[in-house]
């Protein structure tokens, strides 16, 4: 398979940026890499191509295991292949524009399907109180895109239930306003009424999730409940909180999602708080949620 397109812009390589005939060459099989991944998996073409589908790509090459290396030079090249695309008017928009590049030594995030989230999420037995806190946890880590740190750190006096949004300590000391959706929010007003008040050993504590004296569960001890749950709902590939934060951005953005609220959900913006709010509205951020997350 040889686009025209393809052609197009190896011959503008030559032309006016004198590569190498090695450079043209490899720029050449990752761009019918790319085009032939684009037409198996959602037929379309690479001028037809969105935002998502880069980044499905990006997340498939890291499962078939291409090193880290690789797929940077890869996207290296389908950075230029689609600036070169827009300035020649050949598509409206650089579908490549924010997406960074990957970290040699660190591979990209892998995430799950929605229904491999389904079953993760459906593990736990919420008849118990341990059950019920671990289903609460897992639907605001997925629901609400959070760091581990993040949530095990959670109090109660960050949660808004009549406006549906958690008050989250990022990093760096700076807070974002994140909404939970319903279904994270019913979960959480049930464990509010029947769980937590069974595991807390002293009532006026402010712990959202208590382990051991009423102190914030620790990380680890997270890591290894979500491991469980994994295992008991047949999910094959690795799973920590951080899959969970990245599948929630990855099913927003397959959802439609603009990439810019993705990125202020998950704290990514150098904005502070205020200028944040100053400028998208809490229930905004609410409206978006809803619409585009898939327990929304």
């Amino acid at each position: 398979m040889n686009d025209p397109l393809i052609t197009q812009f190896i011959n503008h390589l030559w032309l006016e940026k004198g590569l190498s005939s090695n450079t043209q060459s490899s720029y050449k099989r990752d761009l019918q890499q790319f085009d032939q991944w684009l037409v198996k998996h959602h037929n379309k073409a690479l001028n037809q191509a969105q935002q998502p589908q880069l980044i499905d790509y990006l997340s498939w090459r890291h499962e078939s295991n291409y090193k880290a290396s690789s797929t940077a030079r890869s996207l290296s090249c389908l950075r230029a292949f689609y600036r070169y695309l827009l300035r020649e008017s050949l598509i409206d928009q650089d579908i490549s524009q924010n997406i960074e590049m990957p970290k040699l030594g660190r591979p990209l995030p892998k995430s799950l399907s929605e229904k491999d989230v389904d079953n993760l999420l459906s593990t736990p037995d919420t008849n118990t109180a341990l059950g019920l806190r671990d289903r609460c946890m897992l639907e605001l880590l997925y629901a609400c895109g959070l760091r581990v740190s993040e949530l095990v750190n959670l109090t109660v006096d960050r949660i808004n239930l009549r406006q549906g949004v958690i008050l989250v300590d990022g990093k760096g000391g700076k807070e974002r306003l994140t909404p939970m959706g319903e279904e994270a929010l019913s979960w959480l007003e049930k464990y509010l009424r029947l769980s937590r008040p069974e595991l807390l050993k002293q009532p006026g504590s402010s712990t959202l999730f208590p382990g051991r004296a009423d102190k914030p569960m620790t990380r680890q001890t997270f890591w290894h409940r979500i491991k469980k749950h994994a295992a008991s709902a047949g999910i094959n590939s690795e799973v920590s909180p951080h899959v969970l934060r990245h599948a929630f951005a990855t099913h927003l953005l397959n959802h439609g999602a603009d990439l810019r609220v993705v990125q202020l959900l998950l704290g990514h913006s150098d904005l502070s708080t205020t200028q944040i709010y100053t400028h998208i509205a809490t229930q905004r951020l609410v409206d978006l949620h809803a619409e585009h997350h898939p327990r929304g």
